[in-house]
């Protein structure tokens, strides 16, 4: 469904990604995990065209990306979960979820908000004051309306309590057994590795390990990755 063809990630003169293969099969749930400042935005960013790659393509479903303005790039089937939510915190919960509907219908709306009761609940208050796991389950449930065939999660363990994020993993959970194809970029090495069909993980802009959970789980390249040295 998707692949990364040699992806190179520049800022002026400094490379910040260096030639990253990557592929996701439909139905896959494939993770990519590393510490901060090991690329994992960097190359979400030129997925969807927010930067464009030094060398190297991106490839979904037989069309490349590369060029491509975003909004075209969501249009064709990818939903991103930013980092850090960027819900309109200003409007209400229903007037985000309008907002990430585009052209679904009021089935699919429907839908959407049985998946998430709390948000039912809280349409009409406005987003700024739900908590910080509900605001996250927000911005999965406005990724969601836009019927996307592959979903990327940019960190959306990131700043939440325990429980939350086991709430959040179960929605995940329950997505995965519908069928949804996943991109999950985390931080939690471990929780990723046991969530995910498999892994990739990256240091310094370079993938150092990559396999199943299987594979991965107690493999010391992953430590390494994470304290920056080379494997």
């Amino acid at each position: 469904m998707l692949e990364l063809r040699g992806i190179e990630v520049s800022y002026g003169r400094i490379k910040v990604v260096h030639g990253v293969d990557l592929s996701i099969g439909q139905g896959e749930v494939v993770g990519m995990i590393g510490p901060n400042g090991a690329g994992k935005s960097s190359i979400l960013r030129s997925i969807f065209g927010l930067v464009r790659p030094s060398a190297g393509e991106t490839v979904f479903e037989d069309r490349v990306l590369n060029g491509m303005a975003p909004e075209r790039i969501a249009r064709l089937g990818l939903g991103l979960v930013p980092e850090g939510r960027h819900i309109f915190k200003t409007l209400t919960v229903a007037e985000n979820l309008r907002l990430g509907a585009r052209d679904s219908g009021d089935a699919w709306v429907e839908r959407t908000l049985t998946r998430f009761p709390i948000l039912r609940e809280r349409e009409r208050q406005r987003a700024d004051r739900l908590s910080g796991g509900e605001q996250q389950q927000l911005a999965i449930a406005r990724a969601l309306l836009g019927r996307p065939k592959l979903l990327i999660l940019d960190e959306p363990s990131l700043g939440l309590a325990p429980k939350m994020i086991d709430v959040i993993y179960e929605l995940l959970q329950s997505l995965r057994e519908e069928g949804v194809t996943m991109l999950l970029v985390e931080q939690n090495a471990a929780r990723t590795i046991a969530f995910s069909d498999r892994c990739v993980v990256l240091g310094t802009g370079k993938i150092r390990a990559r396999g199943s959970r299987e594979e991965l789980q107690g493999n010391p390249d992953v430590l390494r990755a994470y304290l920056g040295r080379q494997p």
